[in-house]
């Protein structure tokens, strides 16, 4: 029975998108949309549009615990790499404003990356070198991002523009999904690149092969001679950048300035769309898209004027979806053998 669950899982789901797609197709190139209000908020052009920008920040922050994770090191700092990347941006930014604009924005995507990384070093200088508990290190991580972000924090400063969408040719005049997919700003094509980047490299290259050693068989990949904390420093930053990205994403594309908590445990839910999505990139981007739509959902039952349901109801919607769905598979799914477990090389630590 359970060989026969996962075979058929995919094809559920694949199901699933292929009636989402055809409904958002007839909703919105169809007069049948225009004659339904329920319709138009399930399946309506900007509930789409609101999906894949709400999913982007998620997709970066879950590629992220992935590539930690895989190579044995708990994140859970994620939301404070997220909001230490955003608030670097802002800075960033706010200092370059009399820059050319794109000049502007790259500085500010730099700055998200390196304040990332340097988030990520610091996570493994404590997992790794002072064998600090990982899940105490991450929270460590998110109470300093959200103490110095406040403290910093100019309320006066105003970060001047912010990334605009990129049509391309042909694609973009795809009826819909053109629209949806194929007309965005930089950073959201650049997180769904990650993704099929990250699934390559991971399950098709040779970095890959030794990353998920020494998630899964760290003494193993020692004996082979993999450097196993060398591994696990470098993916960790790496996945630091990332989560500093999606920081900076909210900042320099979706937002345009910085709030204090900005965040707001989108780090958390990426963790949960990496767990639903079985530490695999394409799955996890999935459950991102499902939760990101559930921010649709909620934004466009806002906007419609429900009144039948309270608003602090409808504000809860993603994440209770994000505590069902976790709850519901996290016994369906397998971390990696060697997560969150200290790893001491024959000659000592690093």
């Amino acid at each position: 029975m359970g060989k026969r669950r996962v075979r058929i899982t995919p094809y559920i789901i694949g199901g699933l998108i292929v009636i989402f797609v055809v409904m958002a197709l007839l909703v919105n190139a169809t007069p049948l949309g225009a004659s339904n209000v329920w319709l138009r908020v399930f399946f309506g052009i900007s509930a789409l549009n609101f999906t894949l920008r709400a999913s982007v920040p998620l997709i970066l922050g879950a590629m992220s615990g992935i590539l930690c994770e895989r190579t044995g090191i708990i994140n859970i700092g994620i939301e404070g790499m997220m909001l230490a990347g955003a608030f670097a941006a802002f800075v960033a930014k706010t200092g370059t404003n009399d820059w050319p604009l794109m000049n502007s924005l790259l500085f500010g995507v730099a700055a998200a990356l390196a304040v990332g990384g340097a988030m990520g070093w610091l996570h493994a200088l404590f997992s790794i070198r002072y064998r600090m508990d990982q899940i105490i290190s991450g929270t460590v991580l998110i109470i300093l991002a959200t103490g110095v972000s406040s403290y910093l924090f100019n309320r006066d400063a105003v970060a001047e523009g912010k990334f605009g969408s990129i049509a391309i040719p042909g694609l973009s005049q795809i009826p819909v999904l053109g629209e949806v997919l194929f007309s965005n700003p930089p950073l959201t094509y650049t997180a769904l690149i990650l993704v099929v980047v990250i699934h390559i490299a991971l399950f098709y290259t040779k970095w890959g092969l030794r990353s998920r050693a020494c998630g899964e068989h760290p003494r193993a990949a020692d004996t082979v001679g993999i450097n196993v904390n060398r591994f696990r420093y470098m993916n960790t930053i790496i996945g630091g950048m990332l989560a500093g990205l999606a920081g900076g994403f909210l900042v320099l594309e979706a937002v345009g300035q910085f709030q204090e908590g900005m965040t707001a445990g989108r780090g958390f839910i990426s963790l949960a769309a990496m767990i639903f999505g079985n530490w695999m990139p394409f799955g996890a981007m999935g459950a991102a898209l499902l939760f990101g739509y559930t921010q649709a959902l909620q934004n466009e039952l806002l906007l419609a004027g429900v009144t039948t349901v309270p608003r602090q109801f409808v504000s809860m919607i993603p994440y209770v979806v994000t505590i069902v769905a976790v709850s519901g598979f996290v016994g369906r799914v397998r971390a990696p053998a060697a997560e969150g477990k200290v790893y001491e090389t024959e000659g000592g630590s690093e």
